[in-house]
């Protein structure tokens, strides 16, 4: 039987039954030869073969389907393999793989059987793949709806945010970078000492105070792969337990990382907290990793995650900007425009006064307002009027912000007052 009519065959039966069926007649095709099966997310054959680790045999590989798949605007067009039957060159072994991709339980999964010499051969070729693959090379990897996913477009978007460009209180911008560079620089000394080599840092605070741009200078900074979690919820019948066990074996097969959680009161609930919490500090080793999570609600954690000691040892307060980092921001942003666009020495003073209580979005958010209002009117007027006149209006929209939200505070409570009448 030839390889297209092994495929179409196994192609043929109902998805319940292809694996069991491509196995018994793999063991029958190749009595001689140890046959690996598996369904690992990691073992990406593609880029494993992209990166040079190994070499496809052309004149014996069979590739009967290749999905191409457009990425985004401005990107490369991306080949995925749905189903193929390659010959591998590795390490001097000639290797077969079969690559097949069917549905089970409601989304699509990725089999593999690898036919070798003999099994240490196939198993360690199973492994080299699946651990390089786990690595991280110049991407993040994301976390969503039950699976990794490499993000060269995400670890590209973050260059751009360093410690330079970020404004914060006092000395806080250098103790957080010089707590994670202690960290990752203390290994041995954690170990002679006999402390766990794990850490876990909370940045607290309302929104647009920066700690987002916070967490991108970091993992700028610090040169180690960053995990990023969206959400543990899994697909299908799976728990978010499940979600909860994947994401941190993850981490731990990558290590020393940075795992990130970002908004972790929105990602964790009275059912699933115990299960968060003994993977975050029970009995497995999580040495190397540096959990990162951020709240803007701390209130709404459990103070058996937001206070209890060796879970989330240091927490980092992002307040709204006071008139030393605001008048820093201003500063900082007056000298990134062009010379007709800058605030005079004489505005910039009463700029600052008039801005308290702005977060730092709404301080970029006035900027960029500025700027385009600028535009629109060809120059006409100065940049120091069209500032102060969007100072006036984004104080309103904070007023009408602020009174939206107190209005459905107060609509709820009547709510429950008229339904327990």
């Amino acid at each position: 039987m030839g390889k297209e009519d092994f495929l179409e065959e196994a192609l043929d039966h109902s998805r319940d039954y292809v694996a069991y069926h491509v196995a018994r007649k793999l063991a029958k095709l190749y009595p001689d030869k140890a046959i690996v099966q598996g369904n690992n997310w990691e073992f990406d054959l593609e880029d494993y073969v992209r990166a040079e680790k190994c070499s496809l045999v052309n004149e014996t590989s069979f590739l009967p389907e290749i999905r191409t798949e457009w990425e985004g605007k401005g990107e490369d067009l991306y080949e995925r393999i749905v189903h193929a039957w390659l010959n591998v060159l590795w390490r001097g072994h000639l290797i077969d793989v079969l690559l097949m991709s069917f549905t089970e339980t409601c989304y699509r999964v990725r089999h593999q059987w690898i036919i070798a010499d003999d099994k240490k051969i196939a198993e360690e070729f199973l492994r080299d793949v699946c651990e390089w693959n786990g690595e991280v090379h110049g991407e993040v990897l994301v976390f969503e709806d039950g699976s990794w996913v490499k993000s060269k477009e995400l670890f590209d978007s973050i260059k751009s945010s360093t410690f330079d460009k970020l404004v914060l209180k006092g000395s806080l911008k250098e103790e957080i970078r010089e707590d994670f560079d202690r960290f990752f620089a203390s290994r041995e000394l954690y170990q002679r000492h006999g402390i766990p080599w794990k850490r876990g840092v909370l940045f607290t605070g309302p929104p647009g105070n920066g700690k987002t741009h916070t967490v991108k200078a970091l993992i700028n900074h610090v040169q180690k792969p960053c995990l990023y979690v969206k959400c543990f919820d899994m697909p299908s019948d799976e728990t978010v337990q499940e979600g909860i066990r994947q994401v941190f074996n993850q981490a731990r097969q990558s290590s020393p990382c940075v795992l990130v959680l970002e908004d972790l009161d929105s990602m964790i609930n009275d059912k699933t907290r115990s299960f968060f919490l003994n993977e975050l500090d029970g009995f497995a080793e999580n040495s190397g990793i540096m959990v990162l999570a951020t709240t803007n609600y701390p209130e709404k954690l459990d103070p058996a995650i937001r206070d209890r000691p060796s879970r989330f040892d240091r927490k980092y307060n992002f307040d709204l900007p006071a008139e030393d980092e605001r008048r820093a921001y201003v500063e900082v942003w007056n000298e990134s425009l062009e010379a007709e666009l800058r605030l005079s020495d004489q505005i910039k003073p009463v700029l600052v006064s008039e801005t308290e209580g702005f977060s730092f979005a709404y301080l970029k958010e006035l900027f960029l307002s500025s700027m385009m209002r600028w535009m629109t009117l060809s120059g006409s007027r100065s940049m120091n009027e069209v500032i102060m006149e969007q100072v006036a209006l984004l104080h309103e929209q904070m007023v009408s912000v602020s009174s939206a939200a107190a209005a459905k505070v107060v609509n709820a409570k009547g709510v429950r007052k008229s339904f327990w009448r």
